[in-house]
């Protein structure tokens, strides 16, 4: 698999995370008991596999070589749309974790902000997930050097490799399946 591959499988397992809040919001909804300790581990899941693993190839690989190499509409395509759009995320889940914190605490009309922050999350994140995968990766695909793409995927494979060591896409992935099988019950 190259760099471009291994990033849009990672946006698919963050789109079943995205699933899974959306049920947890549902039920909240619903008025239905749930444990809003289970958004802490939703909650680690975005910020080290989604954020960290994912974002951090992103931003320390892929963009900064694209606006190395494509120069100005890379540059605004990335720093004015995709990180911009990484802050906003990074916004929302502590919105969402300061709000299930309250919940926890008793203060029961948090649950309104549990779910704006979750639900305001999941929209920014799957429309963010489609103009990756259908304009970004394809821009940086069509446009940069035969060289840069493979150094790229060289770079992502020891990314890859180092966060492997750690065990990060193994605990991340079973705490995906943990929290779809926990929803689907």
């Amino acid at each position: 698999m190259n760099s471009i591959e291994i990033m849009m499988e990672e946006h698919r397992n963050i789109k079943r995370m995205l699933g899974v809040i959306r049920k947890y919001c549902s039920r909240i909804l619903a008025g239905e008991e749930i444990r809003y300790e289970d958004f802490f581990k939703i909650i680690d899941f975005i910020r080290n596999y989604a954020d960290k693993h994912h974002h951090g190839k992103e931003e320390l690989l892929l963009f900064s070589r694209m606006m190395e190499e494509l120069g100005s509409p890379a540059e605004k395509l990335i720093k004015f749309g995709m990180n911009v759009e990484h802050d906003f995320g990074r916004q929302f889940v502590h919105d969402l974790e300061d709000a299930v914190k309250r919940v926890l605490e008793g203060d029961m009309d948090a649950r309104l902000d549990v779910i704006a922050s979750a639900i305001s999350y999941t929209h920014l994140l799957n429309r963010h997930i489609e103009k990756e995968d259908g304009v970004v990766y394809k821009y940086a695909q069509n446009n940069l050097s035969q060289e840069t793409q493979k150094k790229l995927d060289q770079d992502c494979l020891t990314f890859e490799r180092k966060a492997r060591e750690e065990g990060r896409q193994d605990k991340y992935l079973a705490l995906l399946s943990e929290m779809e099988s926990r929803v689907n019950k």
